[in-house]
């Protein structure tokens, strides 16, 4: 199993859209495709108060590329994003890293 952690910057005051856009669209986009996410955090204390962290789950890269090439070319994810960003951009910066658990991790 890998893990992608996925950091999304939003543009200040646009993190509530982006949270309403996962909660609303995205998670229900993900579970048609077999996307598995693994948790979503925000920032309580320390920087990036702006930011959204979250993990998917992966089997192997190749699922990765199957799974994540189809769902961005969803045209219900597309439509999903434009709705969102009618009042504007959410995201300033996206970052991204593929996570290997260690032989003492508790998640493997």
């Amino acid at each position: 199993m890998i893990y992608e952690l996925r950091i999304y910057s939003c543009i200040p005051g646009r993190l509530p859209a982006l949270l309403k856009r996962f909660e609303t669209k995205t998670l229900d986009i993900w579970k048609k495709h077999g996307i598995r996410p693994a948790g979503f955090w925000t920032v309580l204390i320390g920087e990036g108060n702006n930011d959204l962290h979250y993990l998917l789950a992966w089997e192997s890269l190749a699922e990765r590329e199957q799974k994540w090439t189809a769902f961005q070319a969803d045209p219900a994810w597309h439509a999903a994003r434009n709705e969102s960003e009618r009042d504007g951009v959410i995201i300033a910066n996206i970052r991204s890293a593929m996570l290997q658990p260690t032989a003492f991790s508790t998640v493997k």
